[in-house]
């Protein structure tokens, strides 16, 4: 099952790679407003979860400056993504605003708060 898993997550990564999309091109003025709002956030992820390709996808596509934490190989990631989060669970954005921490988890609601909240707010 384990190298079903590997190879499946190499065919994620090429497809991933060839198909990738492009960034939103903004003014610099635009992007430096988007680049202050996504400061304090950073998605915890696997490379190779498919949930994650999807949420590193959106944000490249919405071209976000978002801190990415290895939450796989890096244990000192997993172990802040275990004592904030509560769980190895990923992708899992870390949002912290004015002091206070969120830990949000599913790709899908991941994905609409960067676009609701952050992009058009």
């Amino acid at each position: 099952m384990a190298i079903i898993r590997w190879v499946l997550g190499r065919i994620i990564l090429l497809l991933n790679f060839i198909f990738s999309p492009s960034g939103t091109k903004r003014s610099a003025e635009e992007q430096q407003k988007l680049d202050e709002k996504t400061q304090n956030l950073a998605l915890y992820q696997f490379e190779a979860c498919p949930f994650c390709v999807k949420v590193r996808r959106s944000i490249k596509r919405n071209s976000l400056n978002i801190q990415l934490k290895d939450a796989k190989n890096n244990p000192a990631n997993r172990q802040q993504l275990l004592e904030g989060g509560g769980a190895v669970k990923v992708p899992c954005l870390r949002i912290e605003n004015q002091g206070e921490v969120t830990w949000m988890y599913e790709s899908n609601d991941i994905i609409q708060y960067l676009e609701q909240d952050i992009i058009n707010a």
